[in-house]
């Protein structure tokens, strides 16, 4: 089992519940970080020391206190942390359900493994560590239902024609004249609206960059 593990985590009661689960697995000694800026100088101090962290886990979100920051979000930190000590395991613990932004974890920060923060996040959460100790990748159950569930829409080939468009940079405004020229049905742009709305809805969306984002890392357009 991993010996020593840095936890980057700003709420202590969270910190409080890591730090209890690497102790019923055997982790011999944790550091603990509330801001992204001392977990880097915590990593520093371990490698000149010569006792590197073997792990991290770290949250995504850390929230502004008043005090000044370099690095102010866990994505700046990942990046930070693998510049320093690329073969270091990082295990993101976060409330970040969207697969979109996880899949990009994943593929552009090289993180290890991922748990969602929930109802039985510290069964995850041990699972996590023990099968990153394996050298085996993790995602949580949690956050794979969350993804089924979104790839549960059907999109129809109207959704991924007006999707294209908005993908190609093409206002939301000119998209029925294009259909128009497509010869499809419900080409106006209150029509156009109502179904972009349902779409998001049904995936949990806000913004159409979202959901021309998420389309395009899961192969729909």
């Amino acid at each position: 089992m991993f010996k020593n593990v840095l936890i980057a985590e700003d709420h202590q009661s969270l910190k409080i519940s890591v730090d209890h689960t690497l102790k019923e697995l055997g982790v011999l000694f944790t550091k603990y970080a509330y801001y992204c800026d001392d977990a880097v100088l915590e990593l520093k101090d371990g490698i000149r020391k010569g006792r590197p962290f073997e792990l991290m886990i770290t949250d995504l979100s850390f929230e502004a206190d008043g005090r000044e920051q370099k690095l102010g979000h866990g994505n700046a930190l990942i990046e930070a942390v693998r510049d320093l000590q690329p073969d270091i395991k990082i295990l993101v613990f976060s409330a970040e359900s969207n697969p979109t932004v996880v899949n990009g974890l994943f593929q552009k920060l090289a993180i290890d493994g991922y748990v969602c923060k929930g109802r039985r996040d510290s069964i995850d959460l041990k699972a996590a560590v023990e099968n990153l100790y394996r050298g085996k990748q993790f995602v949580s159950d949690n956050f794979r239902a969350s993804v089924r569930h979104k790839n549960a829409h059907d999109f129809t080939t109207y959704d991924t024609t007006v999707i294209s468009q908005l993908a190609h940079g093409t206002l939301q405004k000119d998209i029925p004249a294009y259909l128009q020229q497509q010869g499809l049905k419900a080409a106006s742009l209150s029509s156009v609206e109502k179904r972009l709305n349902q779409i998001k809805e049904a995936l949990g969306f806000t913004k159409n960059e979202q959901l021309v984002a998420y389309c395009k890392d899961h192969k729909v357009i």
